[in-house]
């Protein structure tokens, strides 16, 4: 190679200074980076089994897809990537619906609903979502662009699909899956096009609208306090650990204890109180992200190959010979940094801000991150505010902190009573907790803080399954030996509801 250009030097250095200032929290308003469904483990495969199912990996197709169903008038389209597998040719279609991340072709090979699929011999077809993984239907996230992402733009597309797929199979029988965000889309599905699907397994859907989602750390609170391991509780040393940093911030010597202990990337400005509302928010993270996929069979390995879990963490909050609460809280901190390769903590506002203005498909912000943001400012809100007093956490990122991130990423117009008014909107249009189509299935696990705002009780019309002890979307992904009985049970009442609405 010949030696570069000084303008081939520039753009290598301006590439390098952005990746090096980009800055997205792992665990954003409730979504891990890659989205709220992750990949099935694959670690329990030995070489040969991951080979065959690596070589059954269906390739990506593309669907020629509206880009506003609303405007009759515009004509525009783009690709919209989704894969097949299963049957090659069948009269019952699955559908899993995609959300807010790139859709993993493992899917179409392993996870419960595959286990269904074979059952019927149907064909598995799984449909990236709108501005998502490499499905682009803009030039970028610009706010012109990004105006065309929306749950009632996503349902279209699912219905414009699946009414062009049913007859390219002379399909009679269809039925959806989704989690998390999807689970939403499913249920809301068969409200707005009943006539299109059979049936539909909604799994760990928060169908409730809420600017301030002050029950997450509620429950983040109640399933904490399931381990048992010691007489000790987790909760309080948490909230002794928080307590403990407020008091050392005051103080230049206390901010310089704060950053060595927690491997901060920055000093602290204490003038600053943004950057205090994003560490405080950051350090409760560590727990959120555990809590909610609390051993649900994802490859969620820990630095030296153990799972982290609840157990996992309290174990290290309630063990005094580790030192005092600020101590150990600042080990779990140091168990994130180790499991996910990261040199030191990130909590600069500023920086979380400009990363997630970056508009170009490029970005670390277009992983999913920047139109997460999008979507809940215009949508749903679902904000994990500190402001509950039945939580561990204090309350320094209340609900004023992430609506206020809304004005500085977007629009000095997306303020709280803009997005107040989307919440409306979004519930009045859904219905909310008011469900009343039938042949759906709503799936929650116990121990997951969106169940708060999911349906857990049987309605007259529709089945709820409330799996004690498990977490976000665990009834999805590939079942093994360690599966508690209540989600073994859970599998298979889903499966005798499916069967019941193919019959």
């Amino acid at each position: 190679m010949g030696d570069l250009s000084l303008f081939q030097l520039i753009v290598l250095t301006s590439i390098f200074i952005v990746c090096a200032n980009a800055y997205i929290p792992r665990f954003l308003r409730g979504r891990p980076k890659g989205g709220f469904l992750g990949s099935p483990a694959l670690d329990n495969l030995d070489g040969e089994e991951l080979a065959l199912v690596e070589s059954d990996l269906p390739g990506a197709q593309f669907f020629n897809q509206k880009l506003d169903h609303f405007d009759t008038q515009d004509t525009r389209t783009w690709k919209q990537r989704f894969f097949q597998s299963c049957a090659i040719k069948s009269k019952v279609l699955f559908v899993m619906i995609g959300g807010e991340g790139t859709a993993n072709p493992i899917w179409n090979v392993k996870g419960t609903w595959i286990d269904y699929a074979k059952k019927h011999g149907a064909v598995c077809l799984q449909l990236e979502h709108r501005y998502y993984g490499q499905s682009h239907p803009t030039l970028d996230t610009s706010l012109e662009n990004i105006q065309y992402l929306s749950s009632e733009q996503a349902l279209y597309d699912l219905a414009t699909f699946i009414h062009t797929k049913k007859k390219e199979f002379g399909a009679e029988k269809v039925i959806i899956f989704g989690g998390s965000y999807p689970g939403s889309l499913a249920a809301w599905f068969r409200i707005k096009f009943p006539y299109l699907v059979d049936g539909a397994v909604s799994t760990s859907a928060p169908l409730l609208a809420q600017v301030n989602f002050k029950g997450y750390l509620e429950v983040v609170q109640n399933s904490l306090d399931t381990f048992k391991g010691t007489n000790e509780s987790c909760n309080d040393a948490i909230t002794a650990a928080n307590t403990a940093i407020e008091i050392l911030l005051p103080t230049h010597a206390g901010r310089n204890k704060l950053k060595s202990m927690f491997r901060l990337c920055n000093d602290i400005d204490v003038h600053e109180k943004k950057d205090i509302a994003n560490l405080f928010s950051t350090l409760a993270g560590n727990f959120e992200g555990v809590v909610q996929y609390n051993k649900d069979n994802r490859a969620f390995e820990g630095a030296k190959g153990t799972n982290i879990t609840i157990d996992t963490v309290c174990r290290i909050m309630t063990n005094k010979s580790l030192g005092d609460e600020l101590q150990r809280y600042a080990q779990v901190n140091t168990l994130m940094l180790k499991t996910y390769a990261e040199k030191c903590t990130e909590f600069k506002y500023s920086k979380m801000i400009d990363s997630l203005r970056d508009v170009a498909w490029m970005s670390e912000a277009a992983e999913g991150g920047r139109q997460w943001t999008y979507q809940t400012c215009t949508e749903f809100g679902w904000y994990q505010s500190s402001d509950s007093e039945a939580q561990p956490f204090k309350h320094s990122f209340p609900i004023d902190f992430w609506t206020q991130q809304c004005q500085d990423i977007f629009n000095v117009k997306f303020n709280s009573t803009f997005i107040a008014r989307a919440v409306a909107h979004t519930n009045d249009g859904y219905g909310a907790l008011n469900y009343t189509q039938d042949r759906v299935v709503f799936v929650n696990g116990a121990i997951d803080p969106w169940h708060y705002l999911g349906i857990t009780k049987s309605l007259p019309q529709a089945q709820a399954i409330y799996i004690p002890g498990t977490a976000h979307c665990a009834n999805m992904y590939p079942a093994t030996k360690e599966d508690p009985p209540a989600l073994v049970q859970a599998r298979a009442k889903i499966g005798q509801l499916i069967d019941q609405w193919l019959q």
